[in-house]
């Protein structure tokens, strides 16, 4: 699920509440108000999807919304270390155009938006940075028939059975290669992940849950070789959430003995939590798991107050699957971790690395992860 669902809802926000002028936003709603199909004729996510691999990294034209989520943790030789958070959106605005080779370069069936983040554990230190484009005339494209998306010059892709991924900004920039060390674990029952209950809200999601990675880091010119451990969530729809819904939050945690947890927890405008939150549990080796919201239970354990937005979040979690026997006490790797983003989605969510300590089956356990958590400073804009 992850901070992904935001790309659609900042479009749509900007679509419903007016063209915000001189904005990236305005720009966001004139291209959507132009493509009057864009509340019609997407593929829905429906029961029965049969995923296939490498087909399914690639793009899916035929469904509005689409993300590709990477999260991980990585360390320098001398001990340095770092979260960094890498997600390309594509949203779409024209259902079912086909682009073919002969197309004009100039023909979009939407846009593309990318998230880059990196938190400096040592230094307590988060940058941001957000790229926007419309799609064509080679500024930005998901290639349908191959993993291949770019947003200006950041870039993912596969190569052979490898994911690589480069950003780059100003003040920061990645250039890694991830290797898979478990195969896709798709999330929810028969194909889809529920996310409310009208019939369509719902989407095709899937992670790579544990990617070994190396490449080059770049902070303020300088260029650091890391090695580390990644996360990719990859999710694709066309009308995901209720009307009802206010935000949620989404946890993914990769456990010391080689297990993995995503869970996400959607909130009702009055605060209790949706019926189709969910998740998955990932053993070291075997069969993924559906988690649906009775078997976990995550309780906030404190609060922290952005000094930015003025949003008021949770900060640190008690999270427990009892059927596992596991029992995890989760926090922020350090609370300074919000997004702002006046360049792309006009949205405000916290997103970061995390850190867990707990037992499992009466055994110590740590982990480290990603949370984020929405609908804290002001809630989205109303779906569709």
């Amino acid at each position: 699920m992850g901070d992904r669902q935001q790309a659609s809802r900042g479009v749509e926000g900007a679509r419903t509440h007016g063209w915000r002028r001189g904005t990236v936003a305005g720009v966001l709603a004139l291209l959507v108000a132009a493509a009057p199909a864009v509340a019609g004729g997407f593929r829905p996510a429906l029961p029965g999807y049969r995923y296939a691999f490498p087909r399914d990294h690639a793009s899916h034209p035929a469904f509005r919304t689409e993300w590709w989520y990477y999260t991980g943790h990585l360390q320098t030789a001398s001990g340095r270390a770092f979260g960094y958070q890498l997600t390309y959106f594509r949203v779409g605005t024209v259902p079912g155009l086909a682009l073919g080779p002969q197309a004009s370069p100039w023909r979009s069936d939407g846009v593309l938006l990318a998230h880059f983040a990196v938190s400096d554990l040592d230094a307590a230190h988060f940058s941001t940075a957000e790229r926007l484009q419309r799609g064509g005339v080679g500024l930005a494209g998901a290639a349908s028939d191959a993993y291949d998306v770019f947003v200006g010059g950041w870039r993912a892709w596969l190569e052979g059975g490898r994911h690589r991924l480069t950003a780059r900004d100003a003040r920061q920039a990645v250039d890694l290669t991830l290797t898979p060390r478990k195969p896709a674990v798709v999330h929810g029952q028969d194909g889809i992940s529920r996310k409310s209950d009208c019939p369509t809200c719902a989407s095709h999601y899937y992670s790579l849950t544990r990617l070994q990675t190396r490449g080059t880091l770049a902070l303020g010119g300088e260029a650091l070789p890391v090695t580390g451990t990644s996360w990719m969530d990859h999710e694709f729809g066309s009308n995901q959430l209720g009307r009802r819904e206010a935000g949620w939050d989404w946890f993914s945690l990769q456990l010391s003995d080689g297990s993995e947890l995503m869970l996400y927890q959607l909130r009702r405008t009055d605060g209790t939590p949706v019926p189709q939150s969910s998740g998955t549990w990932v053993p070291p080796t075997g069969a993924p798991r559906h988690l649906p919201l009775a078997s976990f239970d995550v309780q906030a354990t404190g609060r922290w107050k952005s000094p930015t937005s003025g949003g008021e979040y949770p900060m640190g979690w008690m999270v427990r699957v009892p059927g596992e026997e596991l029992t995890l006490t989760v926090s922020p790797s350090f609370e300074r971790q919000e997004w702002q983003t006046p360049g792309s989605t006009g949205e405000t969510y916290w997103e970061g690395s995390v850190k867990a300590t707990g037992t499992r089956r009466g055994r110590p356990i740590t982990a480290a992860g990603y949370v984020e958590l929405t609908g804290y400073a002001g809630r989205f804009a109303a779906p569709i």
